[in-house]
């Protein structure tokens, strides 16, 4: 296979923050978007919809992935993922816009899984992490990015947010001239075929964890747009820098990831993700004091870089070339399925207190089953 370029590597890393960019872009501005479309369910289905689409054409695209190939699975979601979330700004019916948004999550999944698999198929090894770390990393800089343009051209106008997925045009050119076709590496998959049985335990792991990590992290996306202009009478813009700053600190500490790994162990990080985001929703639950929301985005961002990008990796080590594109799409299926679930928190009570004060507690009995079963099968491999 030709070597990849900077440029090339760019383009891969652009293309995976369009995962993140599907719901963060209108989040800043969803209480103006709900109120212009008169969206007559609850708001953060707005976001979180698309994550709903992931997990139905997950299956789909994990079937679909060894036969077209990833190259042209990339492409085949580029092309929807552009058109459908630019479409939103103007539907005006509640049902056609619901169709619309859980079809962009199919097209998102695609983009998702043959991303992931072409890292997987173009480097092995320790190469292999650092290039997921940066995924991770690019994932959350376009969280930066997406949230801070969101949020100053919904102050503009609440359609604006919805042209930012136009982007996709851009990543399906750049596709198409600086990216080879991939070739595996049969050396070292027959050594990792012979290494892994069909059902693997570590995989059912970390589909959960990812689910949880997820649905731990989006609360945030899903409740903050509503409670900082609440409480703290932040406009559009503010909201989007600080949901920014979140990933901001995601980014740092996915950086320090593949150090984390070594001292710690994956299964142990993982646990301290989720550590973090119970001290996130702790301090939101027991302060409405602005000062401290320097913590919020400091323990929240913490938790995603060290669960969300390890869990990735951690999916790819544990794959096979004859199951990868399952795996893969299991692993977007508890990302997004994650993102999804999250959207329920706010049934549960008015008064963002409460809900903060669920979320904490949730976190504490997830940090804690976590240990338990990463510890299991830590035993059960040696």
């Amino acid at each position: 296979m030709k070597k990849i370029s900077n440029l090339g590597v760019f383009t891969i890393l652009l293309v995976s923050s369009l995962t993140i960019m599907v719901g963060s872009v209108i989040a800043p501005s969803l209480s103006a978007i709900v109120h212009n479309v008169n969206f007559g369910f609850s708001p953060g289905w707005l976001i979180t919809l698309p994550s709903l689409g992931v997990v139905l054409f997950a299956p789909l695209i994990g079937r679909l992935l060894p036969k077209l190939g990833v190259l042209k699975m990339l492409c085949l979601g580029l092309i929807p993922y552009a058109i459908l979330g630019f479409l939103g700004a103007f539907i005006s019916n509640d049902y056609l816009l619901i169709i619309d948004r859980v079809l962009l999550g199919g097209a998102t999944v695609a983009v998702q899984v043959a991303a992931t698999a072409y890292i997987a198929n173009c480097f092995s090894g320790e190469k292999r992490m650092k290039i997921i770390a940066w995924q991770g990393m690019s994932i959350e800089l376009g969280g930066v990015v997406f949230l801070a343009i969101g949020g100053v051209l919904g102050e503009i106008n609440w359609e604006f947010p919805f042209y930012i997925y136009l982007i996709a045009l851009l990543c399906l050119l750049l596709v198409a001239k600086t990216l080879p076709k991939p070739e595996f590496n049969t050396k070292d998959q027959t050594k990792i075929l012979r290494q892994k049985n069909k059902n693997n335990p570590k995989v059912q792991l970390i589909f959960i964890a990812s689910l949880l990590a997820m649905m731990l992290f989006f609360v945030s996306f899903v409740t903050l747009p509503l409670y900082l202009p609440k409480t703290f009478r932040f406009n559009e813009s503010q909201t989007g820098y600080l949901m920014a700053l979140i990933s901001v600190v995601a980014i740092i500490t996915a950086s320090q990831m593949p150090k984390m790994i070594k001292f710690l162990g994956d299964g142990k990080t993982v646990v301290l993700g989720f550590m973090f985001f119970m001290l996130g929703y702790l301090v939101l639950a027991i302060t409405n004091n602005a000062v401290f929301l320097v913590f919020i985005v400091i323990f929240i961002g913490i938790g995603f870089g060290f669960t969300i990008p390890l869990l990735n990796h951690m999916m790819v080590e544990a794959s096979t070339p004859q199951n990868q594109g399952k795996n893969l799409g299991l692993f977007s299926m508890g990302v997004f399925g994650g993102q999804f679930l999250s959207t329920f928190i706010e049934y549960v009570s008015n008064n963002h207190i409460v809900i903060y004060g669920v979320a904490t507690t949730l976190a504490l009995v997830i940090t804690c089953v976590m240990y338990v079963m990463f510890q299991n099968l830590s035993y059960s491999q040696n």
